[in-house]
């Protein structure tokens, strides 16, 4: 910090030289990766749980340390952790602070998947990973072996498969059945996701929108029509604890983050919300998750319930959903994750009870500044900031939470729809 008195601000960028000002301090550290850089506006979910995570690692007599390198998060601002390092989140300069500071662990699973990947290089490389490990990681993140975890626990899911050529897509996508969603794995904001409804444009995606090949396979899914649903909870290795169920108006194929999301549920029925507690309990124990994780499921009209993906991480609507149930998702997790059950805690296994009003979340847009751009949403993110309104009815809860996010809403008059043979 240039000035003209001698000042301490614990705000770090490394160099290629001798002279090293970061001092380490004696205290017991924990290290927690933060998202790096992301597309406008997309950065800032995972920061709520970051920060709220520094607040409560600190509360707990440790020095919380940062590796963020994003600068429009509030993780980056040089007051809200004990060191922050604003560096790449790749893994030679995450370890070159490892290796100065050697930390009690690493926390990476609330900086989103470009966070997550780095746990596997990091344990290779005998770094604790605090919280959900490897393993559990891979388990989620794996197609095979996500799928055999299903399979053990009687969990349905669309089919689908991991292709490592053009020609592998082509067959599995003929024997799944057109339409499929296509992607790539292990990526963020669903980023090259499309729905592909025929071969000739599964072979223009999988030859111009990804790289595919042994060490990079697209997973081919059969695209089910239904209601998408959302859970974010927290698993301590024995109990889930479910804060809260939320459902998108907006069909699947639509990324989660440029839906609108209700909390709680206005159409889904008692038989898929049971459904829906039971497989979110199966899973995190049966994965291993010590942390946040987040579950997507489709509910097709016959209440049937199926598992989309599960993110072994803290995902985009937790700061929704810690607003709309006031469970600190976040702060838990984290004691969770530095040994404290949810019982010690006061939070029993299940469901929390719902709250009776309604919570809508509402996704902002660029699209009306800037010209030319692609309004037309997919399984790729493309909102950057979401808003929210809540009241005890509903529309009105929808109306503030359009009014917010700078759409013109009319507050009279009617809608008639009509379908077309």
């Amino acid at each position: 910090c240039a000035s003209e008195f001698d000042s301490y601000i614990p705000y770090f960028y490394s160099t290629y030289e001798e002279e090293n000002e970061s001092v380490v301090s004696p205290h017991r550290k924990i290290i927690v990766l933060g998202s790096g850089p992301i597309r406008i506006g997309q950065g800032v979910e995972f920061d709520y749980s970051t920060v709220h995570a520094v607040q409560t690692i600190k509360k707990s007599g440790y020095d919380a340390i940062i590796i963020n390198n994003n600068p429009e998060t509030v993780s980056t601002d040089y007051t809200c952790s004990d060191k922050l390092y604003f560096e790449p989140l790749t893994v030679e300069d995450v370890m070159n602070i490892i290796e100065l500071e050697k930390p009690e662990g690493v926390i990476a699973s609330l900086g989103g998947q470009t966070a997550i990947n780095l746990a596997q290089p990091l344990r290779d490389h005998g770094v604790k990973i605090i919280g959900t490990d490897c393993d559990a990681i891979e388990r989620a993140e794996d197609r095979k072996i996500f799928e055999e975890v299903l399979t053990s626990l009687n969990i349905p899911q669309p089919r689908g498969e991991a292709v490592t050529s053009v020609e592998d897509g082509v067959r599995a996508a003929a024997e799944i059945g057109y339409p499929v969603l296509v992607r790539p794995s292990f990526v963020l904001g669903g980023r090259a996701m499309e729905i592909v409804a025929n071969e000739e444009m599964l072979r223009r995606y999988l030859k111009t929108a990804v790289e595919v090949d042994a060490d990079k396979p697209v997973l081919v899914d059969k695209y089910i029509v239904g209601k998408e649903v959302e859970v974010d909870a927290i698993c301590d290795g024995t109990d889930v604890f479910v804060p809260g169920i939320m459902e998108l108006v907006e069909r699947t194929g639509v990324h989660s983050g440029d839906s609108i999301s209700v909390y709680p549920t206005f159409s889904v029925g008692e038989k898929a919300r049971a459904a829906i507690l039971d497989y979110t309990q199966r899973l995190g124990r049966g994965i291993g998750i010590r942390g946040l994780f987040n579950i997507q499921f489709i509910v097709s009209e016959d209440e049937t319930v199926h598992v989309i993906e599960v993110n072994p991480r803290s995902s985009r609507t937790v700061p929704f959903l810690s607003k709309a149930t006031g469970i600190p998702m976040p702060k838990i997790a984290t004691k969770v994750m530095l040994g404290h059950s949810l019982k010690e805690q006061g939070y029993q296994a299940g469901e929390a009870p719902r709250r009776n009003r309604w919570y809508v979340k509402v996704p902002v847009f660029s699209f009306s500044k800037l010209r030319g751009a692609d309004v037309y949403l997919s399984p790729e993110m493309k909102s950057t900031g979401e808003a929210i309104g809540y009241d005890d009815s509903l529309n009105r809860a929808l109306y503030k939470a359009l009014k917010a996010a700078n759409m013109r809403v009319a507050n009279y008059g009617t809608v008639f729809v009509t379908i077309a043979d």
